[in-house]
């Protein structure tokens, strides 16, 4: 039970840290013995330390004074204070400052080693939960749904009202503005996370894999099916599944899934032996289904099972703001994983990036942040170091034309600009009026007149 607990021993009297040594590593631990607190402290700069115990009197620096600093460096690691029986007082004293335990000299083996059970015990908690909020913020952290912007926290207090229920999710938005990992912080922070989440991409496939892939085939169903295969509707069994793009599936895959929805039950391809599924269904697409279901093309009892809970994710030009900390968290993410220094953007070019209007959204930033990474020297990007297209106003107005819909007329048309632009100049004035007004070159009560026109918060 305590190979893997690792104690830092800390004692001027040699022979006490031989007998410490020999006690605490015949119970097991793993035991670093130092007479030297200097270097002890030192050691815990390079080292994992679960627990440390250290003598109350030593030349250099005192036990309380190593307590001070365990406390203030690694305010995780139990410190267990040894004192001579005089020192009581002092000791007591300690205890007030964080200490967890202390032990008086002489000890008795068992008393010691009751502590220092405890003490471990304790550090494995907090070594636990480490790991666990290290996980969840991995999985689906809300480190990685980045925003300030009202529009995002509009979206997180959609999720936190969504998650606890089992009821069906539809996410729905532009590609790459982060329907994923919206589907994995509903399972997370849901009671189902625990279970697994799983993922399709329902237009990676063509229909007849598709349909193999969700539901699973009996051994000699088709040409190759060699053996029986646990669709993902099983293998989300607990858990949750996520459908992306699932605008794209055909009449026929949509009847199925229907039944699935209504029934929890279903057959695996070329079997005919119902199969019960514990699930949650999150669905996502980048398409307008209700214009789908209004063409023919997509079911309208379907759409209505999957529409219990919306979400609407909003694209990266109508939340401006996050931009920047969308970027400082590129950054530091990148780097780690292609082992290269983080480098930092001058505000010029983050307010180039931000008047960007990013048709591909959070993952074309992700793209752009990446490639300045690799291939900037130096430690800062300016704005000659962006790609053309984000330094290049005649392209830039020329994105922001073509993802204004189509059948705008010319004054709805010159409207959304002027309020794009505006936005544009709020983010880029850090939400100064007076400042927004001089980079617009119109006078402020033009700007609030403008603001209230366009139910544009300002802030």
């Amino acid at each position: 039970m305590n190979e893997k607990t690792h104690l830092l021993v800390l004692d001027d009297e040699k022979n006490y840290l031989l007998v410490l040594e020999a006690l605490l590593t015949d119970a097991g631990y793993t035991v670093t013995a130092l007479n030297d607190p200097e270097t002890g402290l030192a050691f815990l700069e390079e080292s994992e330390v679960d627990v440390i115990i250290t003598d109350m009197k030593m030349p250099k620096i005192t036990g309380r004074e190593v307590l001070e600093q365990v406390k203030k460096n690694w305010p995780h690691i139990p410190v267990l204070i040894m004192t001579a029986f005089g020192s009581i007082e002092s000791a007591v004293e300690v205890m007030k400052y964080g200490a967890f335990d202390y032990i008086t000299k002489p000890f008795s083996n068992d008393e010691l080693l009751l502590s220092v059970h405890n003490a471990s015990e304790l550090s494995r908690m907090h070594r636990q939960y480490r790991v666990l909020r290290e996980n969840l913020e991995e999985r689906y952290g809300m480190h990685q749904i980045i925003g300030k912007s009202r529009a995002i926290r509009e979206t997180l207090a959609m999720v936190d009202r969504a998650a606890p229920s089992r009821s069906t999710v539809l996410i729905t938005g532009e590609s790459g503005t982060g329907k994923e990992l919206v589907a994995r912080a509903i399972h997370f922070s849901s009671p189902r996370n625990k279970g697994p989440f799983v993922s399709v991409n329902c237009m990676a496939l063509n229909p007849g894999v598709l349909e193999s892939e969700l539901f699973g085939h009996e051994k000699g169903s088709f040409t190759g099916a060699v053996a029986m295969r646990r669709g993902r509707f099983e293998q989300a069994g607990g858990g949750t599944l996520f459908l992306d793009e699932i605008g794209e599936l055909t009449p026929e895959l949509q009847v199925k899934l229907l039944r699935v929805l209504q029934e929890r039950r279903f057959e695996r391809v070329g079997g005919t032996e119902e199969v019960e599924v514990d699930i949650r269904v999150v669905a996502a697409t980048n398409k307008n289904l209700q214009e789908e279901v209004e063409k023919g093309n997509f079911r309208e009892d379907l759409y209505y099972r999957l529409n219990v809970v919306h979400i609407a994710l909003p694209p990266l030009r109508e939340r401006r703001e996050d931009i920047p900390l969308l970027v400082a968290h590129f950054v530091d993410k990148l780097a780690r994983e292609n082992g290269v220094t983080p480098k930092t953007f001058t505000p010029e070019a983050l307010d180039y990036m931000t008047g960007y209007e990013w048709p591909g959204n959070i993952r074309q930033l992700q793209n752009v942040v990446e490639r300045c990474l690799v291939l900037v020297s130096g430690d800062t990007i300016r704005v000659d170091d962006l790609p053309p297209e984000l330094r290049d106003e005649e392209a830039q107005l020329k994105s922001a034309v073509d993802l204004l819909p189509v059948q705008l007329d010319l004054a709805d048309t010159l409207e959304r600009i002027e309020a794009a632009l505006i936005r544009r100049a709020l983010v880029r004035a850090d939400f100064v009026q007076v400042k927004a007004a001089e980079l617009l070159a119109i006078s402020k009560s033009l700007l609030q007149y403008k603001l209230k026109k366009y139910n544009i918060t300002g802030h």
